[in-house]
Protein backbone atom coordinates (compact mmCIF):
# COMPACT_ATOMS: atom_id res chain seq x y z
CA UNK A 1 0.00 0.00 0.00
CA UNK A 2 2.76 2.51 -0.21
CA UNK A 3 2.64 5.34 -2.75
CA UNK A 4 5.89 4.63 -4.91
CA UNK A 5 5.91 8.33 -6.86
CA UNK A 6 8.79 7.56 -8.63
CA UNK A 7 7.00 5.07 -10.72
CA UNK A 8 6.26 7.63 -13.78
CA UNK A 9 9.70 9.86 -14.78
CA UNK A 10 10.84 10.88 -11.58
CA UNK A 11 9.96 11.56 -8.38
CA UNK A 12 8.80 14.90 -9.53
CA UNK A 13 5.62 13.28 -11.63
CA UNK A 14 3.30 15.14 -9.31
CA UNK A 15 4.30 18.58 -10.07
CA UNK A 16 4.68 17.35 -13.55
CA UNK A 17 0.95 16.91 -13.91
CA UNK A 18 0.38 20.71 -14.84
CA UNK A 19 1.97 20.19 -18.27
CA UNK A 20 0.77 18.95 -20.52
CA UNK A 21 3.94 17.33 -22.08
CA UNK A 22 4.69 15.97 -18.54
CA UNK A 23 6.56 12.52 -19.27
CA UNK A 24 7.30 13.00 -22.37
CA UNK A 25 3.71 12.02 -23.36
CA UNK A 26 2.68 15.18 -25.33
CA UNK A 27 2.26 15.32 -28.88
CA UNK A 28 5.68 15.80 -31.68
CA UNK A 29 7.52 12.32 -31.80
CA UNK A 30 5.95 10.95 -28.68
CA UNK A 31 2.58 10.62 -30.69
CA UNK A 32 1.87 7.50 -32.27
CA UNK A 33 1.75 6.85 -35.78
CA UNK A 34 -1.00 6.47 -38.09
CA UNK A 35 -4.07 7.16 -36.28
CA UNK A 36 -6.70 6.41 -37.90
CA UNK A 37 -9.72 9.00 -37.89
CA UNK A 38 -12.25 7.31 -35.61
CA UNK A 39 -9.71 6.86 -32.79
CA UNK A 40 -8.91 10.82 -33.85
CA UNK A 41 -12.31 11.40 -33.62
CA UNK A 42 -12.39 11.09 -30.11
CA UNK A 43 -10.77 14.42 -29.49
CA UNK A 44 -8.21 13.10 -26.73
CA UNK A 45 -5.28 15.73 -26.04
CA UNK A 46 -2.96 13.90 -28.02
CA UNK A 47 -4.16 11.80 -30.91
CA UNK A 48 -3.80 8.25 -30.37
CA UNK A 49 -2.65 8.46 -26.82
CA UNK A 50 -5.32 8.90 -23.81
CA UNK A 51 -3.32 10.52 -20.61
CA UNK A 52 -4.28 9.22 -17.32
CA UNK A 53 -4.21 10.83 -14.24
CA UNK A 54 -3.95 7.51 -11.45
CA UNK A 55 -2.33 7.64 -7.90
CA UNK A 56 -1.03 3.91 -6.58
CA UNK A 57 -3.96 2.62 -5.51
CA UNK A 58 -3.69 -1.38 -5.74
CA UNK A 59 -5.74 -3.66 -5.87
CA UNK A 60 -7.54 -0.75 -8.22
CA UNK A 61 -4.33 1.10 -9.63
CA UNK A 62 -1.15 0.30 -9.68
CA UNK A 63 1.82 1.43 -12.25
CA UNK A 64 3.91 -0.79 -13.64
CA UNK A 65 6.65 0.87 -16.31
CA UNK A 66 4.13 2.32 -18.73
CA UNK A 67 0.88 0.34 -17.96
CA UNK A 68 -1.74 0.64 -15.62
CA UNK A 69 -2.70 -2.54 -13.58
CA UNK A 70 -5.16 -3.52 -11.03
CA UNK A 71 -9.06 -3.68 -11.64
CA UNK A 72 -9.53 -0.20 -12.70
CA UNK A 73 -6.80 -0.15 -15.12
CA UNK A 74 -7.27 -3.73 -16.23
CA UNK A 75 -10.71 -2.18 -17.27
CA UNK A 76 -9.27 0.77 -18.80
CA UNK A 77 -6.44 -1.13 -20.61
CA UNK A 78 -9.54 -3.66 -22.18
CA UNK A 79 -11.44 -0.18 -23.74
CA UNK A 80 -8.66 1.55 -24.90
CA UNK A 81 -7.30 -1.11 -26.70
CA UNK A 82 -11.04 -1.68 -28.21
CA UNK A 83 -10.57 2.10 -29.09
CA UNK A 84 -7.46 2.01 -30.58
CA UNK A 85 -6.00 4.23 -27.95
CA UNK A 86 -2.24 4.30 -26.08
CA UNK A 87 -2.47 4.70 -22.27
CA UNK A 88 0.15 7.39 -20.93
CA UNK A 89 -0.52 6.93 -16.77
CA UNK A 90 0.79 10.03 -14.87
CA UNK A 91 1.13 9.63 -11.28
CA UNK A 92 -0.58 12.10 -8.87
CA UNK A 93 -2.71 11.91 -5.37
CA UNK A 94 -6.67 11.96 -5.61
CA UNK A 95 -6.75 15.63 -5.15
CA UNK A 96 -4.56 15.77 -8.46
CA UNK A 97 -6.49 13.39 -10.45
CA UNK A 98 -9.52 15.36 -9.79
CA UNK A 99 -7.90 18.59 -10.13
CA UNK A 100 -6.34 16.97 -13.56
CA UNK A 101 -9.63 16.21 -15.27
CA UNK A 102 -11.07 19.31 -14.13
CA UNK A 103 -8.59 21.72 -15.82
CA UNK A 104 -8.01 19.42 -19.12
CA UNK A 105 -4.38 18.51 -18.47
CA UNK A 106 -5.11 14.60 -18.46
CA UNK A 107 -7.78 12.79 -20.35
CA UNK A 108 -9.18 10.88 -17.75
CA UNK A 109 -8.91 9.62 -14.30
CA UNK A 110 -9.55 6.31 -12.86
CA UNK A 111 -9.60 4.35 -9.36
CA UNK A 112 -12.82 4.04 -7.65
CA UNK A 113 -13.74 7.63 -8.33
CA UNK A 114 -17.23 7.52 -6.58
CA UNK A 115 -20.23 9.86 -8.69
CA UNK A 116 -21.68 12.52 -7.17
CA UNK A 117 -23.70 15.24 -7.74
CA UNK A 118 -21.02 17.90 -7.26
CA UNK A 119 -17.98 16.22 -8.58
CA UNK A 120 -20.48 15.94 -12.48
CA UNK A 121 -20.69 19.73 -12.34
CA UNK A 122 -16.74 20.24 -12.95
CA UNK A 123 -16.56 17.01 -15.10
CA UNK A 124 -18.01 13.91 -17.45
CA UNK A 125 -18.65 10.36 -15.56
CA UNK A 126 -18.96 7.03 -17.68
CA UNK A 127 -21.37 4.80 -16.78
CA UNK A 128 -20.38 2.86 -13.80
CA UNK A 129 -17.59 0.16 -14.31
CA UNK A 130 -19.03 -1.47 -10.82
CA UNK A 131 -20.21 -0.22 -7.77
CA UNK A 132 -19.03 -0.26 -4.39
CA UNK A 133 -20.20 -1.28 -0.92
CA UNK A 134 -19.86 0.69 1.92
CA UNK A 135 -17.14 -1.27 3.50
CA UNK A 136 -15.24 -0.96 6.41
CA UNK A 137 -11.98 -1.54 7.67
CA UNK A 138 -12.35 -2.54 11.83
CA UNK A 139 -9.85 -4.07 14.46
CA UNK A 140 -10.64 -7.78 14.64
CA UNK A 141 -13.24 -8.42 17.35
CA UNK A 142 -14.90 -4.85 16.88
CA UNK A 143 -18.47 -4.84 15.33
CA UNK A 144 -20.28 -2.25 14.02
CA UNK A 145 -23.26 -2.37 11.37
CA UNK A 146 -25.31 0.81 11.38
CA UNK A 147 -25.31 4.62 11.28
CA UNK A 148 -26.00 4.88 14.55
CA UNK A 149 -23.29 2.28 15.66
CA UNK A 150 -20.89 5.06 14.71
CA UNK A 151 -21.73 7.91 16.48
CA UNK A 152 -18.68 9.23 18.78
CA UNK A 153 -16.26 7.00 17.07
CA UNK A 154 -13.59 8.15 15.59
CA UNK A 155 -13.65 7.33 11.76
CA UNK A 156 -11.20 7.60 9.28
CA UNK A 157 -11.06 8.00 5.56
CA UNK A 158 -8.75 9.88 2.92
CA UNK A 159 -8.97 12.97 2.05
CA UNK A 160 -11.28 14.32 -0.74
CA UNK A 161 -13.52 10.82 -0.76
CA UNK A 162 -17.25 10.90 -0.74
CA UNK A 163 -17.64 9.32 2.65
CA UNK A 164 -15.98 12.95 4.28
CA UNK A 165 -19.29 14.59 4.52
CA UNK A 166 -21.24 11.09 5.48
CA UNK A 167 -18.73 10.82 8.48
CA UNK A 168 -19.28 14.59 9.69
CA UNK A 169 -22.78 14.16 9.76
CA UNK A 170 -22.12 11.53 12.71
CA UNK A 171 -22.95 12.81 15.88
CA UNK A 172 -20.40 12.68 17.95
CA UNK A 173 -17.91 11.31 15.07
CA UNK A 174 -14.83 12.46 14.72
CA UNK A 175 -12.99 13.03 11.15
CA UNK A 176 -9.78 12.12 10.54
CA UNK A 177 -8.59 12.10 7.11
CA UNK A 178 -5.59 11.01 5.60
CA UNK A 179 -3.42 11.87 2.24
CA UNK A 180 -3.76 8.11 1.74
CA UNK A 181 -5.17 4.49 2.78
CA UNK A 182 -1.78 3.57 4.32
CA UNK A 183 -2.25 6.18 6.70
CA UNK A 184 -6.05 5.13 7.55
CA UNK A 185 -4.68 1.44 8.12
CA UNK A 186 -1.94 2.76 10.10
CA UNK A 187 -4.15 4.44 12.46
CA UNK A 188 -6.57 1.79 12.56
CA UNK A 189 -4.06 -0.70 13.90
CA UNK A 190 -2.60 1.58 16.44
CA UNK A 191 -6.04 2.20 17.97
CA UNK A 192 -6.50 6.01 16.83
CA UNK A 193 -8.90 5.16 14.77
CA UNK A 194 -12.35 3.16 15.36
CA UNK A 195 -13.01 2.75 11.83
CA UNK A 196 -11.71 2.68 8.20
CA UNK A 197 -14.10 4.19 5.39
CA UNK A 198 -12.16 2.53 2.00
CA UNK A 199 -13.00 0.92 -0.65
CA UNK A 200 -13.62 -2.91 -0.35
CA UNK A 201 -10.82 -4.35 -2.29
CA UNK A 202 -8.29 -2.11 -0.38
CA UNK A 203 -9.09 -3.40 3.02
CA UNK A 204 -8.91 -7.32 1.58
CA UNK A 205 -5.23 -6.63 0.26
CA UNK A 206 -4.61 -4.78 3.44
CA UNK A 207 -5.79 -7.93 5.57
CA UNK A 208 -3.72 -10.07 3.61
CA UNK A 209 -0.77 -7.92 2.96
CA UNK A 210 -0.58 -6.76 6.73
CA UNK A 211 -1.57 -9.44 8.75
CA UNK A 212 -0.36 -7.25 12.14
CA UNK A 213 -3.11 -5.08 12.14
CA UNK A 214 -5.43 -7.46 13.22
CA UNK A 215 -7.60 -6.02 11.35
CA UNK A 216 -11.74 -7.42 9.18
CA UNK A 217 -13.71 -5.98 6.97
CA UNK A 218 -17.51 -5.55 7.69
CA UNK A 219 -20.26 -3.79 5.76
CA UNK A 220 -22.42 -0.84 6.62
CA UNK A 221 -26.05 -1.91 7.08
CA UNK A 222 -27.07 1.27 4.18
CA UNK A 223 -29.24 4.03 6.01
CA UNK A 224 -33.02 3.95 5.49
CA UNK A 225 -34.27 6.24 2.55
CA UNK A 226 -36.16 8.08 5.41
CA UNK A 227 -32.56 8.65 7.31
CA UNK A 228 -31.11 9.90 4.30
CA UNK A 229 -33.68 12.45 3.92
CA UNK A 230 -33.16 13.84 7.14
CA UNK A 231 -29.36 13.71 7.08
CA UNK A 232 -28.50 13.95 2.88
CA UNK A 233 -25.06 13.55 3.51
CA UNK A 234 -25.44 9.84 4.73
CA UNK A 235 -26.44 9.26 1.13
CA UNK A 236 -22.69 7.97 0.89
CA UNK A 237 -23.07 5.56 3.41
CA UNK A 238 -24.86 3.70 0.76
CA UNK A 239 -23.87 1.80 -2.23
CA UNK A 240 -22.18 4.24 -4.57
CA UNK A 241 -21.24 4.02 -8.64
CA UNK A 242 -18.10 4.58 -9.52
CA UNK A 243 -17.06 6.16 -13.19
CA UNK A 244 -14.19 7.15 -14.75
CA UNK A 245 -13.92 10.92 -14.74
CA UNK A 246 -13.47 13.42 -18.12
CA UNK A 247 -13.37 17.02 -18.87
CA UNK A 248 -16.51 18.79 -19.58
CA UNK A 249 -15.19 18.92 -23.28
CA UNK A 250 -14.78 15.35 -23.68
CA UNK A 251 -18.32 14.32 -24.46
CA UNK A 252 -16.97 12.03 -27.34
CA UNK A 253 -14.35 10.32 -25.59
CA UNK A 254 -16.81 9.64 -22.35
CA UNK A 255 -19.75 8.02 -24.85
CA UNK A 256 -17.19 5.84 -26.67
CA UNK A 257 -15.55 4.44 -22.98
CA UNK A 258 -19.29 4.33 -21.56
CA UNK A 259 -20.42 2.30 -24.73
CA UNK A 260 -17.10 -0.25 -23.75
CA UNK A 261 -17.99 -0.27 -20.30
CA UNK A 262 -21.52 -1.32 -21.34
CA UNK A 263 -20.57 -4.41 -23.37
CA UNK A 264 -18.34 -5.52 -20.69
CA UNK A 265 -21.44 -6.04 -18.57
CA UNK A 266 -23.24 -8.11 -21.45
CA UNK A 267 -20.02 -10.46 -22.45
CA UNK A 268 -19.17 -11.14 -19.20
CA UNK A 269 -15.77 -9.10 -19.04
CA UNK A 270 -16.18 -7.14 -16.40
CA UNK A 271 -17.39 -10.16 -14.05
CA UNK A 272 -14.09 -11.85 -15.50
CA UNK A 273 -12.27 -8.91 -13.64
CA UNK A 274 -14.02 -8.26 -10.91
CA UNK A 275 -13.79 -12.02 -9.80
CA UNK A 276 -9.76 -11.43 -10.95
CA UNK A 277 -9.11 -9.01 -7.88
CA UNK A 278 -11.48 -10.86 -5.38
CA UNK A 279 -14.76 -8.76 -6.00
CA UNK A 280 -18.27 -11.07 -5.93
CA UNK A 281 -20.40 -9.92 -9.58
CA UNK A 282 -23.26 -9.95 -7.42
CA UNK A 283 -22.00 -6.98 -4.78
CA UNK A 284 -19.85 -5.48 -7.74
CA UNK A 285 -22.03 -5.68 -10.52
CA UNK A 286 -25.65 -4.90 -9.67
CA UNK A 287 -27.08 -1.43 -8.52
CA UNK A 288 -28.94 -1.28 -5.25
CA UNK A 289 -32.49 0.63 -6.32
CA UNK A 290 -31.47 4.28 -4.75
CA UNK A 291 -28.01 4.12 -6.89
CA UNK A 292 -29.75 3.36 -10.09
CA UNK A 293 -31.77 6.27 -9.85
CA UNK A 294 -29.20 9.20 -9.02
CA UNK A 295 -27.91 10.35 -12.12
CA UNK A 296 -31.48 10.20 -14.08
CA UNK A 297 -32.15 13.84 -14.97
CA UNK A 298 -28.78 15.34 -13.82
CA UNK A 299 -26.33 13.96 -16.00
CA UNK A 300 -27.95 11.00 -17.50
CA UNK A 301 -31.90 11.16 -19.31
CA UNK A 302 -35.03 10.39 -17.22
CA UNK A 303 -35.12 6.95 -18.95
CA UNK A 304 -31.49 5.74 -18.30
CA UNK A 305 -30.91 2.28 -16.90
CA UNK A 306 -26.90 1.91 -15.10
CA UNK A 307 -25.62 -1.05 -16.55
CA UNK A 308 -26.12 -4.48 -14.77
CA UNK A 309 -25.26 -7.95 -14.64
CA UNK A 310 -27.32 -9.33 -17.32
CA UNK A 311 -28.20 -6.35 -18.91
CA UNK A 312 -26.01 -3.46 -20.81
CA UNK A 313 -27.07 0.51 -19.84
CA UNK A 314 -28.37 3.19 -21.87
CA UNK A 315 -25.35 5.62 -22.24
CA UNK A 316 -26.05 9.35 -22.66
CA UNK A 317 -25.66 12.73 -21.80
Amino acid sequence: MIRVRSLVCSSFAILLLSSVAACGSGGGDNAPKNVSARTAALGTLTPGVIKVAVQPYAPYTSVQGDKIVGLDGDILTYVAKKLGLTIKPQVTDFAGMLAGVQSRRVDITIGGVAWSADRQKQGLFTDPPYYSPPAMAVRDGKTYKTVDDLKGLNLGTVEGYVWVKSIQSVPGAKLHAYPDATGVFDDLGAGRVDVGFLDPLIIIAAQKQRPELKISTEYLTPPTAAQVKAEPAYQYFQPYQTGFYLPKQATKLEQAISAQIDAMYKNGEMAKLVEKYGGDPEQFLKPAADVATARRGVDRPQDWTPPSVGQSGQSGQ
